[in-house]
């Protein structure tokens, strides 16, 4: 069984042109790549895309219920562009009709910024897991900034214990291994759709990603000393951080196996994924256990999402 943690669609094709899925596009996808069920992880930020509204996912949810799971979304700005803003009643409102996590959280902010605080504060609040994605800078870009080494991650989980945090994107799976200079946290990296933001330098984390790696970086470390960071593997980024070392994998997935997450990070019609292959050769090759394979692939995210 595969369930995907992260997919996108809208309601209707978009005014701008750009490739996403539509509902029913999504399920053929689904039914190409195996997959069960998938998230639909709604997107709110202007940087990126033009926003939809969360009540679109629902209502794909209680169209297609046995193959849609929905999420919510809620721009940090929302509701006055103040610290202070009552974010629960509306993710409240969102949970009670079903959904089942926050994202894909992604305004040009800074993740230490009070609006954004103030955000993971209501989703702990109302119960909800929240997956977001990074950006190195901030303009010129979408994704909640922070810094190498992701201290203001670290100082959000401190502060929020009891909320879930998926980590996604290259800006975190970056620091799976030690980072030799912040370039290599570079994000969008021809991936998916995603175009590089930096084509003079092309200073881009794939660049690393194939080259073997000794020490690990921050991101384990974060995960084995704070419990509610989790991992989502969609969009690329992490299989090509996997792939670097398998010896050191096949520790990683043994410690965190509970806590990892398949997923497509699917953002057009003719999308393809090779997370799923890789992991069934890896129980095959003795890399990961069939254990691993069922928690990574459908177990975890069943018992997260109360499925």
């Amino acid at each position: 069984m595969l369930i995907d943690i992260h997919a996108h669609a809208y309601r209707l094709k978009r005014a701008d042109g750009k490739g996403m899925c539509t509902p029913e596009e999504l399920l053929a996808s689904q039914e190409r790549m195996g997959i069960d069920m998938s998230c639909v992880l709604p997107i709110v930020s202007p940087e990126i895309y033009e926003p939809q509204h969360a009540m679109d996912i629902v209502e794909m949810a209680e169209k297609y219920p046995d193959r849609i799971i929905p999420f919510c979304n809620l721009d940090p700005r929302a509701m006055a562009n103040s610290p202070h803003a009552e974010l629960e009643k509306i993710l409240q409102t969102y949970k009670d009709l079903g959904c089942k996590g926050i994202g894909e959280v992604m305004p040009q902010m800074e993740m230490k910024d009070p609006k954004m605080q103030n955000l993971f504060r209501a989703a702990e609040k109302v119960g909800l897991p929240l997956t977001w994605d990074g950006s190195d800078q901030l303009e010129g870009d979408f994704g909640v900034y922070d810094d190498p080494g992701l201290p203001q991650l670290e100082l959000s989980l401190q502060r929020f214990p009891n909320l879930i945090f998926l980590g996604h994107g290259p800006v975190f799976w970056s620091e799976f291994a030690k980072l030799e200079t912040p370039g290599e946290r570079c994000v969008h990296l021809n991936l998916d759709g995603h175009s590089c933001k930096h084509p003079v330098t092309k200073s881009c984390y794939l660049m690393y990603a194939n080259q073997p790696f000794t020490e690990e970086g921050v991101m384990p470390k974060l995960m084995r000393r704070y419990p509610n960071l989790h991992g989502d593997l969609s969009d690329g980024t992490p299989l090509a951080s996997l792939k670097r070392n398998l010896d050191y994998t096949a520790e990683f997935i043994r410690e965190f196996e509970d806590r990892l997450y398949f997923g497509t990070d699917i953002v057009g019609p003719n999308f393809t994924e090779e997370l799923s292959s890789t992991l069934a050769q890896w129980v095959k090759d003795g890399v990961i256990t069939k254990t691993a394979y069922n928690k990574i692939t459908h177990e975890n995210a069943m018992r997260l999402l109360g499925l």
